[in-house]
């Protein structure tokens, strides 16, 4: 039996969901892409589906963290999350630049996934912190 701090709410399994579905149409417009290289619907979708995955897991944190007091420490080790801000924003920038320079949009959409290559100590640290104070 689950204790209450273990209890998955509705609304945390509903964000999942909403997540999990964005990732599916990954292979699809990969595969769009990969067959139609830099033509600006396949660019364009392939864009609109990033940021629907990024704005989903944003969802799914926000959940999350607002689904109890036991949270907290999570709250604190994401901070402010410049990453997560900042790709939502280059996704939609990649997105409409999909209709002028297909191939700025490709750059953007790598960068993105090269600034999330960099390893984020953010959560590390709050452990560490909470280690120490013990």
């Amino acid at each position: 039996m689950f204790q209450a701090s273990e209890r998955i709410s509705g609304a945390t399994l509903w964000a999942n969901l909403h997540l999990l579905f964005w990732l599916s149409l990954f292979p699809f417009v990969t595969s769009w892409v990969g067959k139609s290289w830099l033509a600006k619907p396949p660019i364009a979708c392939y864009g609109v589906v990033l940021f629907m995955a990024a704005a989903s897991y944003w969802i799914l944190q926000t959940t999350i963290i607002g689904a109890g007091k036991a949270n907290a420490q999570l709250a604190r080790a994401v901070g402010s999350d410049i990453k997560g801000k900042l790709s939502p924003f280059l996704y939609l920038a990649g997105i409409a630049a999909a209709f002028f320079i297909p191939l700025i949009s490709v750059a953007l959409y790598v960068a993105v996934a090269g600034m999330w290559l960099i390893p984020d100590p953010r959560i590390e640290r709050v452990m560490a912190r909470r280690a120490r104070a013990r």
